[in-house]
């Protein structure tokens, strides 16, 4: 097998970065939009400035830190964080009225 990539290889994989690149200003575009807009609910405003963040991130990770390509390794970690995020809630439920005898309340 050759290392060695072809010339039309390279091109798509320049190609696609640029469309990656671009992808995030017309995302920053919208962050910078979004700002102008007067959205009254607290609630609405921050979920609009997580999903343009949300996409961003992805494409970030995704793309220019090649995640995408380790497919099995994030999915094993995913599961295995949240495998001991449940644990630890668990945790937490089962431990919040089990204050020892001596606590003060004030």
């Amino acid at each position: 097998m050759s290392d060695h990539h072809s010339h039309e290889d390279i091109e798509a994989v320049k190609r696609k970065y640029i469309i990656i690149f671009l992808a995030l200003i017309v995302g920053t575009v919208f962050t910078v939009g979004a700002y102008f807009l007067e959205i009254h609910s607290v609630a609405l405003t921050v979920a609009l400035a997580l999903f343009i963040a949300s996409i961003k991130a992805f494409l970030v990770a995704g793309y220019f830190m090649h995640l995408m390509d380790e497919k099995k390794m994030i999915y094993g970690i995913l599961a295995s964080t949240v495998f001991f995020f449940i644990g630890l809630m668990g945790l937490t439920i089962w431990a919040m009225h089990d204050m020892p005898p001596t606590t003060q309340f004030h």
